[in-house]
């Protein structure tokens, strides 16, 4: 069997990483240059203590191989934990062993264990589980690929990418949820690109779209990262901007504005000119998220009323 038939890249690109588990250096390091040699990114640990510290560090392990008998922590324990403590992405769990009846068989695998290799291992054995973990692995990982991008596309706007009307109302029922419970303070704004049909009709709905995809990038560019921007509809965004000072909410909404009177859009067409009409509220405490919604757009209506390219201001 040849080494080509067990390739360690992932789907990602980069090599499988594998954690060895023994408490045996010689042992330890005959797997290190045997998987090492294979292609897979080694690294290794000598108890099972010392395993889930590893585990728990950022690069993600999909692969442990792990022995039985260790002090501090043996594999049995180990497996158990993973399977407490690690849910995604799936970690794959070999357990080695001297032990081969089949007793010892069932409690390995009871305990959270894939797979089970008895020592001494044969490495045509060894690559075969190997390749079958790795199959696991991948298809896993192709699995929660796909679970993210159904979210992605159930929760964010498909023209700017940011979030859609459904998703930026639930952040909006939850930060009010929350500042009731905290008596904490919330910015929204209402926000309308002034005039946007004029847009469509002169250059086309190209360039409609280019210009509400940067309007999305500019106004998420002018907020802090953890504050919520969504498409509400057409050409309509909400900003959700939880524990901003309520004294300074028409300053915020005025940064927003003048990103836009000051600098002409570019898009796949001509250079156009936008302005935008803000409706901001603000509330400290508890308020029902249909309260919050007709004060934002009462207040956008009355900046538009107000001659356009403004903001005008409620609180709760």
């Amino acid at each position: 069997m040849s080494d080509q038939t067990l390739s360690p890249m992932m789907d990602s690109g980069q090599p499988m990483k594998v954690l060895v588990v023994d408490d045996d250096p010689i042992h330890t390091r005959q797997l290190e240059v045997t998987l090492g040699r294979w292609g897979f990114d080694i690294c290794t640990a000598r108890n099972g203590v010392e395993a889930l510290h590893l585990l728990s560090e950022k690069k993600p392990i999909q692969l442990v191989v792990a022995d039985w008998m260790m002090p501090e922590m043996d594999g049995i324990t180990l497996c158990r934990n993973i399977r407490r403590d690690f849910n995604e992405p799936y970690v794959y769990l070999i357990l080695l062993t001297s032990r081969d009846c089949r007793d010892d068989v069932i409690a390995g695998l009871d305990s959270g264990a894939d797979d089970y290799l008895t020592k001494p291992i044969h490495h045509a054995e060894l690559k075969a589980r190997i390749r079958a973990a790795k199959r696991i692995v991948d298809l896993q990982n192709r699995l929660l690929a796909t679970q993210e991008q159904l979210r992605v596309e159930a929760t964010h706007d498909a023209l700017t990418g940011i979030w859609n009307r459904r998703a930026i109302l639930e952040s909006l029922e939850r930060e009010i949820q929350r500042a009731q419970r905290q008596y904490a303070s919330i910015w929204v704004a209402l926000i309308d690109l002034d005039h946007f049909k004029r847009i469509n009709d002169t250059h086309g709905h190209l360039v409609g779209d280019d210009a509400l995809r940067e309007t999305a990038q500019r106004i998420t560019s002018a907020v802090r990262p953890y504050d919520y921007v969504g498409r509400y509809g057409g050409e309509e965004f909400l900003v959700v901007a939880p524990g901003y000072d309520p004294a300074h909410a028409l300053d915020l909404a005025e940064r927003i504005r003048a990103m836009f009177e000051s600098a002409p859009i570019a898009t796949s067409g001509p250079v156009v000119q936008v302005t935008l009409s803000l409706g901001v509220v603000t509330l400290t405490g508890g308020a029902k998220i249909k309260d919050v919604l007709a004060a934002a757009d009462e207040a956008l209506y009355e900046a538009k009323s107000g001659g356009r390219n403004t903001s005008r201001l409620r609180n709760l």
